[in-house]
């Protein structure tokens, strides 16, 4: 009996044409392993209020916006990233990033946008949001 074979439909689709040609497109086009993609959140939620944090490496508070609307929540960032690896005088390595990053997400009750408190502590922004039954829009400072 012939041992089984895993078939990709999309490689197989591809198989008339070079897929090494096809595979270093793709590999080209991906973003950097260490740039932002997408920021990763925790929500804890209290009796009075909504915990979140959020990763944010390589962030300012500068360059972080919260924004509240109801029970609507939005952060977004603009990262910067510069690595540089030398061999005595001659750089021999450097990779820049540039990009942004947004998260936006519903909860299931009103937030009480003016007295939302934000802070950022090593890379991990902290969201704390009341609970309320009014409505509401604020963007929110960075502390």
């Amino acid at each position: 009996m012939p041992a089984l074979t895993r078939v990709e439909p999309f490689e197989a689709l591809l198989s008339p044409f070079s897929s090494d040609l096809f595979r270093q497109l793709a590999r080209s086009m991906r973003v950097p392993g260490d740039a932002p993609g997408e920021i990763r959140i925790d929500v804890t939620e209290h009796d009075k209020e909504y915990v979140v944090r959020a990763e944010m490496p390589g962030a300012r508070k500068e360059d972080i916006r919260v924004s509240v609307d109801g029970n609507f929540v939005s952060i977004s960032a603009e990262v910067r990233r510069e690595k540089e690896e030398k061999s005595g005088g001659r750089t021999l390595l450097k990779e820049t990033y540039v990009g942004s990053a947004a998260r936006g997400f519903s909860l299931a009750h009103e937030i009480d946008a003016k007295a939302v408190v934000a802070k950022l502590e090593d890379g991990v922004l902290k969201l704390v949001l009341p609970k309320s039954s009014g409505t509401g829009s604020r963007s929110i400072a960075i502390q």
